[in-house]
């Protein structure tokens, strides 16, 4: 009986409907992962000294889908065998919604962090999913791996 963790265990998602963190652990939860770790990224109130009202997403989705698949195959060949499901909402979506949420199962916590880390940091730099930030006093588009000319260059997004 093969006793490692199916090295092509994904799911990925891009979507309109809220994101239920309990169900992408379900996805990858595995008796034979010693670790799951999580990250959720929401939508907070204050960017930059700006005080934000709501975010709306846009995505090329099919696309952004296939860029999710790759990330998961990437930090599958570098830290596997691993299970990985990565979710990004599109749409509108209030404070603290959560807009991204990444699960990943592995034999050994190490391994797991590094993995979420990665796939995180990647998405955010290659994944076509692009984000209209609405404050108090105006707005901006930010676009993957960086802002708009002229818009707030807090690395913290």
């Amino acid at each position: 009986m093969d006793r490692t963790l199916d090295s092509r265990a994904t799911y990925v998602a891009v979507t309109e409907d809220p994101i239920r963190p309990e169900e992408l652990v379900g996805l990858v939860r595995d008796t034979r992962a010693g670790a799951v770790v999580t990250f959720a990224g929401t939508v907070r109130e204050w960017t930059g000294g700006r005080r934000t009202c709501y975010l709306e997403y846009e995505a090329y989705r099919e696309m952004a889908e296939a860029k999710l698949r790759e990330i998961a195959h990437q930090i599958q060949a570098a830290w596997g065998p691993l299970k990985v499901a990565i979710v990004h909402r599109t749409g509108h979506l209030d404070l603290g919604e959560t807009s991204v949420f990444i699960a990943v199962a592995a034999p050994h916590r190490g391994p797991a962090f590094d993995a979420c880390r990665y796939a995180i940091e990647t998405l955010k730099k290659t994944v076509p999913i692009w984000k209209k930030e609405v404050w108090d006093d105006g707005t901006a588009w930010v676009h993957p791996g960086g802002r708009e000319p002229g818009g707030d260059t807090d690395p913290s997004r």
